[in-house]
């Protein structure tokens, strides 16, 4: 069990918005992922903990998308709603940040939001786990945060990549835990 202090305490939910729930994912689909949003998030609600909920937009032009030369890079059209937060999932007096990287801490207000407010731990989960997930987890780590990953709140396009974050990469630089394995102090 990891024991969590709800005053110091953030669940960082990272990217169950429209467009990206749409994915195929592995080894988790995109619905349970987002229920499991859901339902932590309204557990960590009602203990008073922060809620955080990231989502990425890159401009209905593409314009916020993130330049440089790569081999495999982002492009294509998306709806309008890509970037809109998934139905019923944000309430009054959660944090919204909106990202134009991969990871949430980049060209945001993420850290400011959770040091003005105390936090110290971060509970993370969201799609994708070996991208938006590892890049917050990592930039969270370097900035002195306390954090741990859900794995059974994180999914991603193969069962290799996840496992190969959860397994290989987390562990380095977290706490790896299941939903149940959390309680409040």
């Amino acid at each position: 069990m990891i024991s969590l202090t709800p005053q110091t305490t953030a669940l960082v939910l990272i990217d169950l918005q429209k467009g990206i729930l749409s994915m195929d994912t592995e080894p988790y689909p995109t619905a349970q992922i987002l229920d499991k949003g859901r339902s932590l998030a309204a557990w960590f609600r009602a203990a008073g903990a922060t809620v955080v909920l990231v989502n990425v937009d890159f401009g209905a032009d593409m314009g916020d998308a993130p330049r440089g030369l790569a081999d495999a890079a982002m492009g294509g059209e998306r709806p309008a709603d890509w970037a809109d937060l998934a139905e019923d999932l944000q309430e009054p007096g959660d944090l919204r940040v909106t990202k134009h990287h991969w990871g949430a801490f980049h060209g945001t207000d993420l850290d400011v939001k959770l040091r003005r407010r105390g936090i110290d731990t971060i509970v993370l989960g969201g799609i994708a786990t070996n991208f938006g997930v590892e890049s917050t987890l990592r930039a969270g780590w370097e900035h002195g945060y306390n954090m741990v990953v859900l794995e059974d709140a994180c999914t991603t396009v193969s069962q290799e990549l996840h496992e190969l974050a959860v397994n290989r990469v987390f562990p380095r630089i977290s706490r790896v835990a299941l939903s149940g394995e959390l309680n409040f102090g």
